[in-house]
């Protein structure tokens, strides 16, 4: 069992960053895939970022590339979110979700996600 525990969120004016972060506990030492996702109200569940095990390779939702990064550290089980210049259209819950190959984490609705985090709530204030 993997289990992935999201934390960081909050209330932030327009322009603010914030930086979640997703503690993973795992039976194995396997590094998953990771990734990334948020849901705003009425939407579909959209992808945001997406990291290999290693780390070497990273892929961004377009609409976030430049103000979002995401990086992990496997020595203490955690992935990162740094979000700068935060707009209100941000504004949704953020899952932190792990998957057996970066392919099912990048691009669409996370229907190949073995794992998800509870969520965190971001709200961006205009």
């Amino acid at each position: 069992q993997v289990q992935l525990v999201e934390s960081g969120g909050g209330l932030v004016q327009a322009g603010g960053s914030l930086r979640l972060s997703c503690v993973v506990s795992a039976r194995t030492n396997r590094a998953y895939p990771m990734g990334w996702f948020r849901q705003a109200p009425g939407k579909e569940r959209e992808y945001v970022a997406a990291i290999d095990w290693s780390g070497r390779n990273i892929y961004y939702l377009d609409s976030v590339n430049g103000r979002v990064t995401i990086w992990r550290d496997n020595a203490k089980n955690t992935v990162y979110l740094q979000m700068n210049s935060l707009k209100p259209e941000d504004t949704a819950v953020y899952y932190c979700a792990a998957a057996g190959s970066l392919r099912a984490l990048v691009g669409g609705t996370g229907t190949g996600v073995d794992y998800w985090g509870q969520g965190t709530q971001v709200t961006v204030s205009s």
